[in-house]
């Protein structure tokens, strides 16, 4: 996306699809295996850029200042020595273990598990402190432990381990020294257990428990971090040759996505920021005061400067809230997808066309009679777990469960239930917060889901009994980028103030209705209970 820096208006916008990612190669769903090719990443940056800046009009490129890159993660990459992933170099080119490892790759759950188990009884600092006090599967560690246990060979030709937020300001920026690579403090703080109480990432002694490998590459990381607001550099002169931009382009230290996008979607101190699409994640910011920093459990991580600079970032999240409707979806469309065509009497155009239409009005179509039925009759309640628990307390193992079906269950009421216990889970992280001190005086959405779905929204402010504003930013977290593009091309002395000039203010506001908060309140109270049943049963 191009934005102008003094309105925040969007003056060309290009979306790209992964052609590698497309095809399903490299994932194996079943074994929750999501592995991601580099060329992907360098491909579909070109084409975007090129096509953003097309649009834009032919003045644009030249007046572009700053550019800022927002990633998923924790994605991280073996490297070489000089940063180049292992899947771009020769004998690696097609092994998954070589390439990018999604953010929601579970494959990990043992060496998670086992991270967790490490700190609380090596004897030394607890260094999931200030990530929510247990680890997951889908982080940094995580991920290159379980590489070195399982794919010896790829690990022992490893130099380092890049993010994912960390490689493309590297490469756009040329640099291929280890030590000159400005590590994101977003990605580093929530991912790789960084805090600046430990004096960096953990120690050696630490991560020897854990396997000798993860000492050698850590050497790599170096100990100092960088807040989005810092530019990286500049563009190379091959990437200002492949983009058609200024050689003197700043290029911003990177992060991930959802911390971009809550600037993107004008968060402020005190505020919650919810970003909901295929998962939900929970951004949080508070001013640093003079007391010791207040730690969360159960959430993922708490980082000085991850979101604002200067201030506090919290993050949480749900591993699944749209896909939990998209299940559901995809289970009523199976007639569609192998029925329909095998019956006679139609073209396959008209087979296609017909199954596209149906699919295509399913969820409207339960909304709409999800919204009309009483509350007091869905005796429904289900668990939103499907793709495990982020938080609060993470648990990648649980499953997703509904109870009181009957014969007189339908699919709006069933709806209606996974709806509810996507919000519950809303509910149960909001409450972490504040139990632990953490105010929360405003709710912000941003994301697919906030503006696109009435009936969720307000569900989400009925069951958290709390206002909640959709931003009117069509893409959020591409506008947060722009906001730390500019900052770090010296536009703006701080990210607040290019948030006030750039934001593109509140689209709606959805307020909680007094009856229905009331009628959720003890609903919400059966859905903890439940929720530990079924995870005592899991343990068990």
């Amino acid at each position: 996306m191009v934005m102008d820096v003094a309105d925040g208006g969007t003056v060309g916008v290009s979306i790209q699809h992964y052609p590698r990612w497309s095809k399903g190669l490299y994932c194996n769903a079943r074994e929750n295996q999501f592995r991601h090719h580099p060329l992907d990443y360098l491909e579909t940056m070109q084409a975007a850029i090129a096509g953003a800046l097309a649009q834009a009009g032919t003045e644009a490129a030249a007046k572009v200042r700053g550019i800022a890159a927002d990633t998923t993660g924790s994605t991280p990459v073996l490297t070489d020595r000089h940063g180049v992933p292992l899947a771009l170099t020769p004998g690696f080119r097609e092994t998954p273990d070589a390439m990018f490892i999604l953010w929601k790759d579970h494959t990990a759950v043992a060496q998670a598990e086992r991270i967790n188990h490490t700190a609380r009884t090596w004897g030394g600092t607890d260094f999931t402190k200030y990530e929510g006090g247990i680890y997951s599967s889908e982080w940094f560690w995580a991920k290159v432990l379980r590489l070195a246990e399982t794919a010896p060979a790829v690990a022992q030709a490893a130099t380092s381990v890049l993010e994912l937020c960390d490689w493309i300001p590297a490469v756009l920026t040329g640099c291929t020294d280890l030590t000159r690579i400005k590590r994101s403090r977003c990605a580093a703080g929530h991912k790789a257990m960084w805090h600046a109480d430990f004096g960096g990432y953990p120690e050696d002694a630490f991560l020897a428990q854990l396997h000798p490998r993860l000492v050698e590459l850590k050497a790599s990381l170096g100990r100092e971090t960088f807040t989005s607001d810092v530019p990286f550099g500049t563009l190379s002169g091959e990437w200002a040759a492949k983009l058609g931009l200024p050689r003197d382009t700043v290029v911003a230290v990177g992060a991930f996505d959802a911390h971009m996008g809550a600037v993107g979607g004008n968060i402020g101190p005190h505020q919650l920021l919810k970003i909901l699409g295929t998962s939900c994640l929970d951004m949080a910011v508070a001013p640093k005061g003079q007391e010791p920093e207040r730690v969360v459990p159960g959430i993922c991580g708490q980082v000085d400067g991850s979101i604002i600079p200067g201030m506090r970032g919290y993050e949480a999240g749900q591993s699944a809230f749209g896909d939990v409707y998209a299940w559901f979806k995809a289970l009523l469309t199976w007639p569609l997808e192998v029925l329909l065509p095998q019956l006679p009497g139609a073209d396959e155009a008209t087979k296609r066309s017909l199954a596209e239409a149906l699919t295509e009005r399913i969820l409207p179509e339960l909304e709409r009679a999800a919204k009309a039925l009483p509350p007091e009759e869905n005796a429904l309640l289900a668990l939103d777990w499907m793709n495990g628990r982020r938080t609060p307390d993470a648990n990648q193992r649980l499953k997703g469960a509904i109870t009181g079906i009957s014969l007189g269950t339908d699919a709006p009421r069933l709806y209606r239930a996974l709806v509810e216990a996507t919000a519950f889970g809303s509910r149960a992280i909001a409450e972490r917060f504040q139990s632990t001190g953490i105010r929360i005086d405003r709710v912000i959405a941003i994301g697919g889901v906030a503006r696109k779905s009435p009936f969720v929204m307000q569900t989400l402010a009925d069951v958290m009994n709390m206002d909640i504003a959709v931003s009117a930013a069509e893409q959020a977290v591409a506008a947060g980028a722009a906001m730390f593009a500019a900052t770090a091309a010296g536009l703006y002395p701080k990210v607040e103030e290019a948030q006030q000039a750039m934001s593109a203010g509140t689209e709606q506001t959805y307020r909680p209705r007094p009856e229905r908060a009331q009628h959720y309140a003890p609903l919400y109270a059966k859905y903890l209970e439940f929720g530990a049943f079924v995870e005592t049963g899991a343990g068990s």
